[in-house]
């Protein structure tokens, strides 16, 4: 039973963050997430817990892929300014290709409880740490000038968060135009030289 349980997860996972979407946490049911994978509401249950920790895995899952994103892309170079290209592009990227559980993540933050908010908050934070230490090395490298890391690291966290709310596989620009281009913006926002 416990394989036929954890072998439905990813198809759960993906209706609930849907209809999180559409209705928000509060307005969505067990019994519609159930509707949507086939199983009855209360039978849910025997594949999940609750839905706090539907929302909880989301967005815990999303914070987790966007931290190892940026390892990945920033291992390898020691260059600030390469360093923070590969992050910024990563998020870029990131958020472009999984606009939904940035939505989400975002909007519901609000919906969590303990201790599924404190793990989730503790990873934001790490990830804005992540983008101000980039910038912090910068600046101490005499490649960067600002006079706030901290806000310099919100606003490229912001640029990148945004493209979830707009950007379109299909859209005018592709998602590697609309990267190289935000890239650009950051560099320019932390004055690299």
């Amino acid at each position: 039973m416990a394989g036929a349980a954890a072998s439905r997860m990813p198809e759960i996972r993906a209706a609930a963050l849907e209809l999180f979407t559409l209705h928000g946490y509060e307005a969505t049911t067990m019994a519609a997430i159930g509707a949507r994978v086939g199983v009855r509401g209360p039978s849910l249950y025997k594949h999940v817990a609750s839905k706090q920790e539907l929302l909880a895995g989301i967005m815990v899952a999303t914070m987790d892929a966007l931290l190892a994103e940026h390892a990945r892309a920033t291992a390898g170079t020691a260059d600030p300014t390469e360093r923070l290209r590969r992050a910024v592009d990563a998020h870029v990227r990131y958020h472009a290709r999984n606009r939904l559980e940035a939505f989400v993540g975002n909007r519901e933050i609000r919906s969590l409880v303990e201790p599924h908010r404190s793990a989730v908050l503790s990873r934001r934070a790490e990830y804005e740490l992540r983008f101000r230490t980039l910038v912090d090395d910068g600046v101490a490298a005499g490649r960067f000038r600002v006079s706030s890391a901290r806000l310099a690291s919100y606003a490229i966290l912001d640029l990148g968060m945004g493209v979830a709310a707009w950007f379109r596989a299909d859209g005018e620009l592709g998602e590697n135009e609309v990267s190289w281009q935000y890239t650009e913006f950051a560099l320019r926002l932390v004055g690299a030289d």
